[in-house]
């Protein structure tokens, strides 16, 4: 198998991109609720955010003509890799406590793996990120392990 993965790639293990920071509103809780048909009261009425709320919460609002062939905003957080096609390789989630209107939330995502294999079309480099959501008083809300393929 090919060296797809360069020194200067291998350099962004363990780089965090900038925090994020996002205020939790009770209207955007009823919005994303009521789109996406839940149907506990307390996801109705804004008390709490569903779970998968913090998905879409944490997404980058951009003009149409920043977004990517699958309508998601561009990723910049990537190293300088010879495969540009990006897709979604898996996520585990673990939350640590409910997500309610009024919280403002820090999301850190840090590279913190690089590695390549040979599919069966071609070869594969996996990205993995974690990220950690906490609210401002350093409350751990959500971890995430997310994995990118690029092919």
């Amino acid at each position: 198998m090919s060296d797809l993965i360069s020194a200067e790639a291998k350099t962004w293990i363990g780089r965090a991109a900038p925090p994020q920071r996002v205020e939790i509103n009770r209207s955007d809780i009823i919005k994303y609720s009521v789109a996406t048909q839940q149907r506990a009261h307390e996801h109705l009425t804004g008390n709490i955010a569903p779970p998968m709320f913090l998905f879409a919460a944490m997404r980058p609002i951009v003009p149409i003509d920043q977004l990517g062939p699958d309508g998601i905003a561009r990723d910049s957080f990537l190293p300088d890799l010879p495969l540009k096609r990006v897709m979604a390789g898996g996520t585990k989630m673990q939350f640590h406590r409910a997500v309610m209107p009024n919280d403002v939330l820090i999301a850190i995502r840090t590279l913190s793996g690089i590695s390549e294999k040979q599919g069966s079309s071609g070869p594969l480099i996996f990205l993995t990120y974690e990220l950690k959501i906490k609210t401002e008083g350093g409350e751990l809300v959500m971890e995430e392990e997310q994995t990118r393929i690029l092919r």
